[in-house]
């Protein structure tokens, strides 16, 4: 699942007692923190996104103990913003950064962290200052989540004493309890998560369809739409993909501005399933390598790379043209070649090994090195790739190419 981010503060229009300055504190949230929690590659809650009523309840309890990262803006000194912040503090030894208006005041008690700070101008924010300020938070969050510095005054002060934890079973329970009040778009993503983890795609598909009626038009709802769609193979494998053909179209594949891989790659996928089928339908596998291979051409995306290299093997084991199948055999051993070079530089970033897609790169390392013949490093990356606990759905793609691949080299 994504890393998640709760952030607890005050909200709308709140006037600081020491000061008596008057701080729109939703612009701090929409225009500062939640653009920077996202560029870090967390889902982003707020405190009133899951409270029926102004009271501290169990899905507030549960994300201060669960959430992987808690921001804490006290500016105003909101006393449920600064109560929250305690019971984190007491929940977990770090990941908890504190936030405030820059000419605010600190409680004696929490003077000592360190507090990212932030200037309003009057009511509203700047924006020179929103822009400065999202670099610098979403540099921090990464920073934080890196270091892991503990951050807490309790487990500063008291060093044996053991962090909360709250059990995955309970917080499942508490998404979906949530996700049934189908008002909160974050409970209804992350159900819709926990319905893949179990492969019950049809499951998912109610969720992310919900979550389509409140975000029109959003590309990864749609995206997450199509792969459910395919997966549940309902009410046949093959009107599952015809459907999911029809759900990925909301994103134009075939527009001249198209330049997202994972439109594309969705699309190449649903149409290498259709020619799998069929395969006197060769026009399915020429729409695949077609697909997969414009999403490697624009942003050289190693995982649609991979796909388009394996079509084109497809293509070479089935056609009959000699030539041809040189063509298709040379491209795709290029295209790998290619791919393991692009991740090579990648690993040179020293955040590598927390990157959120680390799974599908050591899967894309395993499969290129096993189909040029490079047994050790396939190995050493399909070790990585199950040490990632991918879901069942995530290991039957690997092992689904992995076979294919097997079989070209029989």
């Amino acid at each position: 699942m994504k890393k998640i981010c709760f952030v607890i503060m005050g909200y709308g229009k709140k006037t600081d007692p020491t000061l008596g300055k008057t701080f729109d504190l939703d612009k701090t949230y929409h225009n500062i923190i939640k653009p920077a929690v996202l560029a870090a590659g967390y889902e982003c809650v707020r405190g009133d996104e899951v409270q029926e009523s102004g009271l501290i309840d169990r899905s507030m309890y549960g994300l201060l103990i669960y959430a992987d990262l808690v921001i804490a803006d006290i500016t105003t000194f909101n006393p449920n913003a600064l109560y929250e912040l305690g019971i984190r503090h007491a929940a977990k030894p770090f990941s908890t950064i504190v936030m405030k208006e820059r000419d605010g005041t600190i409680p004696f008690d929490i003077n000592h962290n360190k507090t990212f700070t932030y200037s309003h101008m009057g009511e509203d924010i700047s924006a020179t200052e929103a822009t400065r300020c999202q670099d610098a938070l979403t540099r921090l969050i990464l920073s934080v989540e890196k270091s892991q510095e503990v951050d807490s005054p309790l487990f500063q002060h008291i060093q044996s004493v053991k962090p909360y934890v709250l059990p995955e079973d309970e917080y499942i329970q508490l998404i979906k309890d949530l996700a049934e009040k189908e008002e909160l778009i974050f409970a209804l993503v992350e159900q819709a998560k926990v319905e893949m983890a179990k492969n019950d795609f049809a499951e998912a598909i109610k969720y992310w369809k919900k979550a389509s009626t409140k975000i029109e038009n959003d590309s990864y709802f749609i995206q997450q739409l199509a792969l459910c769609t395919y997966k549940s193979k309902s009410p046949s494998e093959k009107l599952a993909l015809q459907d999911a053909l029809n759900v990925i179209s909301q994103l134009e594949p075939d527009g001249r501005t198209t330049n997202d891989p994972e439109t594309l790659g969705i699309t190449g996928a649903i149409y290498k399933r259709l020619w799998l089928l069929d395969k006197s339908e060769v026009e399915y596998l020429e729409r695949a390598i077609k697909y997969y291979n414009k999403g490697f051409a624009i942003n050289s995306d190693y995982y649609t790379g991979e796909n388009y290299a394996l079509c084109l093997d497809l293509k070479g084991a089935y056609i009959t043209d000699e030539e041809e199948q040189i063509y298709c055999r040379l491209e795709a051993k290029k295209t790998r070649v290619k791919i393991i070079e692009i991740i090579e530089n990648l690993k040179l970033d020293e955040d590598f090994l927390i990157r959120s897609d680390l799974k599908w790169i050591y899967a894309t390392l395993a499969n290129c090195h096993l189909a040029l013949g490079n047994t050790d490093e396939f190995e050493a990356n399909e070790v990585k790739f199950i040490a990632t606990n991918p879901d069942d759905w995530e290991s039957e793609t690997y092992k689904t190419a992995k076979e294919q691949i097997l079989n070209l080299n029989k």
